[in-house]
């Protein structure tokens, strides 16, 4: 045996007619309709955020795949590269030769961005 709830409720009650409401009525009705207005609209604000933050994780994680597929790759052309030079010249001396080639490039690369930021280190 259930009883009915006590204490304040709010009941639904359709919203007057404006013809006929007074101004108490009609200001009660305006301030449930903008209570309503606005709960929706943070709602709604709600779920776009939340839909762009899934796009954005995707977004991120391909992203961060995309990288780890380019460094397996250049991974691969480093080898390539010592494997090749390994026909040619003992296997320890392709290997330095591609460390001192690839030490060359990264130092040319810091070199041209310390001169384009204008010489200071």
């Amino acid at each position: 045996m259930s009883q009915p709830p006590t204490g304040a409720t709010r009941a639904e009650t359709p919203p007057p007619d404006p013809k006929d409401a007074s101004t108490g009525e009609l200001i009660g009705t305006l301030t449930d309709q903008l209570t309503t207005l606005v709960r929706d609209e943070v709602r709604l604000a709600q779920a776009e955020v939340t839909r762009k933050a899934e796009r954005l994780g995707v977004g991120a994680g391909l992203f961060g795949g995309a990288g780890v597929v380019a460094i397996l790759g250049l991974n691969a052309l480093i080898t390539c590269v010592i494997l090749a030079l390994g026909n040619v010249m003992p296997g320890w001396l392709a290997a330095v030769v591609v460390a001192v080639v690839l030490f060359a490039i990264a130092s040319v690369q810091a070199d041209i961005a310390t001169v384009r930021d204008g010489g200071h280190r």
